[in-house]
């Protein structure tokens, strides 16, 4: 019953093996010399001024959940438009024609409420 997933599971072992091998060989022959300025924050031979971190906007994140929304509602429409054909072949058209509008009104809605409060406008 589980025999088509042995070559799979093999081919994980072996890759978590290999993994592991590759970062273990150069934890054990890499150089390891500590130098004050290879132990300072940032490599670039620079004091670093001020604190290593920043905070971002959250502005960034929104646009980012933004950005996956819409590809997300992207995968959804093309697979949909490319059978719809085989919808109207068995009398759900109009259904599924229905169904997709209120998908986009939904999707339309919310990109109205991101405008409004302003996440599509970059500084």
């Amino acid at each position: 019953m589980l025999a088509p997933y042995i070559p799979i599971a093999v081919i994980v072992v072996l890759a978590i093996a290999f993994g592991f091998l590759i970062v273990g060989l150069g934890h054990v022959f890499g150089p390891r010399r500590k130098t004050p300025r290879k132990l300072m924050p940032y490599e670039s031979g620079m004091n670093p001024i001020g604190p290593g971190t920043r905070r971002s906007p959250v502005r960034f994140y929104l646009v980012a959940v933004l950005f996956i929304l819409f590809d997300i509602e992207i995968i959804f429409i093309i697979p949909w438009a490319v059978i719809l054909k085989d919808f109207v072949k068995a009398g759900l058209g109009v259904f599924a024609l229905i169904e997709m509008a209120i998908f986009i009104i939904i999707l339309l809605v919310g990109l109205v409420y991101a405008w409004k409060k302003g996440a599509l406008e970059w500084e």
